[in-house]
């Protein structure tokens, strides 16, 4: 009887160790507490407690009833968001057009740009007829 509950524990610490190494958390991150009805884990990093017990030769771990309940309600939460989500998709109303500028938006931004080509052509004109040698200078070699 001994011996079956000996390598009933060591095989339960086995499993339990090759179930953390696939999950491969960070070292320490979890403490194991002696509870009552099994095992309470905690995970240091999330705080989240979790219930463990030994059935059939397996540590089995369930989370808490207040984390239960939360981990519903935002269940619940989510599957609403999605059912809005697919109604809207159904109707087609997000369809959303693009933002696109108004006539008047496009008018006064071509207004501006005429301005502007205008006002630089004047500039380029008024270079082009202007004659090198009044500034004092060498005539510059175009070659």
């Amino acid at each position: 009887m001994r011996q079956a509950i000996t390598a009933l524990a060591f095989g339960l610490v086995l499993g339990w160790g090759q179930m953390a190494g696939a999950q491969e958390p960070a070292p320490g991150r979890f403490s194991m507490q002696k509870a009552e009805t099994g095992f309470a884990r905690l995970d240091t990093e999330t705080g989240e407690v979790t219930l463990c017990q030994e059935k059939n030769g397996e540590l089995v771990c369930r989370m808490a009833a207040d984390e239960r309940a939360a981990f519903e309600r935002e269940l619940d939460l989510l599957t609403k968001r999605v059912e809005a989500l697919e109604k809207a998709v159904q109707s087609g109303a997000t369809a959303a057009k693009p933002d696109l500028p108004t006539d008047e938006e496009i008018d006064r931004t071509m207004s501006i740009m005429e301005r502007m080509m205008r006002k630089f052509m004047d500039i380029v004109k008024e270079l082009e007829g202007r004659d090198p040698t009044e500034d004092g200078g060498p005539v510059p070699d175009k070659t």
